[in-house]
């Protein structure tokens, strides 16, 4: 449908307060104007609507509405497409987080499991440390111990024999003192009598 313009009016170039007529430049807005100029009955508003019509017209001919429709549809369809693979990467990528949120979950278990089991490791490995320093204690005490007693009787056997010593030499000593040749004489008499009797 062919809009209507409004008829292109000219304005008078001058005013009584513009310059150019102040000078001298004659005043013809009083001079009247001709009919405006026409071909095939139609002024230019009318060549002007007649163009815009065949405009319309070729574009209608050649399907052009149709031809961006089309294209319309198509980048809908794109467009379409492109969401439906954002909903499916977004669908993976929901998955994903789910998996290794399970993963992460799993690791975490595993990881307090392996703590705990180091941990009851631990004390039994410091409990055993315990029983061995203790029994070693033991054992080094009661080497001790034994040393100690081997000491104290390898000492009293030394004492003793220290004491048997010098018992025997004042033994010997006394005999030698109180005793005489006669003495000596009838004791080995005596003990001779007492083989005999045997």
């Amino acid at each position: 449908m062919a809009e209507a313009f409004p008829p292109v009016v000219d304005e008078p170039h001058g005013t009584p307060s513009d310059p150019a007529v102040t000078h001298g430049v004659e005043d013809d807005s009083g001079a009247g104007h001709g009919p405006e100029p026409t071909a095939f009955l139609l002024d230019a508003t009318g060549w002007i609507s007649v163009a815009m019509i065949v405009v319309f017209a070729i574009l209608l001919w050649k399907r052009v509405p149709a031809a961006i429709g089309r294209a319309l549809d198509r980048k809908i369809a794109s467009i379409r497409q492109q969401l439906d693979e954002a909903a499916q990467l977004r669908a993976e990528a929901e998955a994903l987080k789910a998996e290794y949120e399970a993963k992460a979950a799993l690791a975490d278990a595993e990881a307090a499991t392996m703590i705990e089991r180091a941990r009851t490791e631990a004390e039994a490995i410091v409990r055993q440390a315990e029983a061995d320093a203790a029994a070693l204690v033991e054992r080094r005490a009661r080497m001790a111990e034994d040393k100690i007693a081997a000491a104290e009787r390898a000492a009293i056997d030394e004492v003793r024999a220290k004491a048997a010593s010098a018992a025997g030499a004042a033994a010997e000593r006394l005999i030698r003192e109180r005793m005489d040749a006669g003495a000596d004489k009838a004791i080995v008499d005596a003990t001779i009598a007492e083989l005999g009797r045997r």
